[in-house]
């Protein structure tokens, strides 16, 4: 957890955007007669703990009850909300506030990558710079870097398999270990699931026909691993050094999560009439 009390709201939203949690950016937009706090004050709310104050109170409390309400939602909001102190919220101050409440989803970007080879440290590399949540995995110690940052979660496993079952739903899965039947047991585990967003298997066209003959062996139809990327990446960025191949898939990945944010996404931002009652609310009140 954040410590709320060593912590501005500016610097919340970096540590809280960088653990890939969902969080409410309030601002007092204006203010009329006597208010706890002037135009422009800002906090944030998080699932945990807040950070910054409008000013306290009764005020304070209405705002974050909201601010919880939009974080419980499934999309990206923001709204405005018109405050008369003294009536409403018994506050012995008076005068009334707008307030904008800006809800920011945390990332649903969740990548496992097997595998802390060539490839895989130069694919993490590209990686810890979006805003992703990405679980590597590796049945091999000393493996890993010592320093990552928050959203990049080092697992050594002796059964890497049995990390599949920790993921989300709508998970990227990117399969590229050392071992070519681990490989295959976490791929068997993956599509068993039947709900990964993506599934990479680093490899050859051999490779990948000598995994699709195990399989139809042992009775899965084509349908099963119809969604394989194999070789894994873009056709057209070519190359076979380990930062040829990492970009390569970072691209691919990127790709499709900026497709999949942009379909979630279609409405977003206060309407105009939101906006305009608002102001007029607040110009009325003498």
């Amino acid at each position: 957890m954040i410590p709320a009390a060593v912590i501005n709201w500016v610097d919340a939203i970096q540590k809280l955007q960088e653990r890939g949690q969902d969080y409410v950016l309030i601002t007092l937009l204006g203010s009329r007669g006597s208010t706890p706090r002037e135009s422009g004050t800002k906090m944030v709310v998080s699932k945990d703990a807040n950070f910054g104050t409008i000013g306290g109170g009764h005020l304070e409390f209405k705002a974050t009850c909201m601010a919880a309400e939009l974080l419980g939602g499934e999309q990206e909001q923001q709204k405005i909300e018109y405050f008369p102190l003294g009536p409403s919220l018994g506050q012995c101050c008076g005068g009334s506030t707008t307030v904008l409440f800006e809800s920011f989803k945390g990332s649903n970007f969740n990548i496992a990558l097997f595998g802390a080879g060539h490839v895989g440290l130069a694919l993490t590399d590209i990686l810890k710079q979006l805003p992703c949540k990405l679980r590597w995995i590796d049945n091999r110690e000393d493996t890993h870097p010592q320093s990552l940052p928050n959203h990049v979660t080092p697992i050594v496993s002796e059964q890497p398999t049995a990390e599949v079952a920790d993921m989300p739903p709508e998970s990227y899965y990117l399969i590229m270990t050392h071992n070519h039947q681990l490989d295959y047991e976490i791929l068997e585990a993956v599509l068993n699931r039947g709900d990964a967003r993506y599934v990479g298997l680093i490899g050859s066209d051999t490779k990948w026909r000598r995994f699709k003959m195990r399989m139809e062996h042992h009775g899965y139809a084509p349908e099963f691993y119809r969604q394989v990327h194999c070789p894994v990446g873009l056709a057209e960025v070519p190359g076979k050094r380990p930062i040829e191949v990492a970009v390569s898939i970072a691209g691919e990945l990127i790709a499709l999560n900026n497709s999949a944010e942009q379909t979630k996404n279609k409405h977003q931002g206060v309407s105009l009439a939101q906006a305009k009652q608002a102001i007029t609310e607040l110009n009325t009140i003498t």
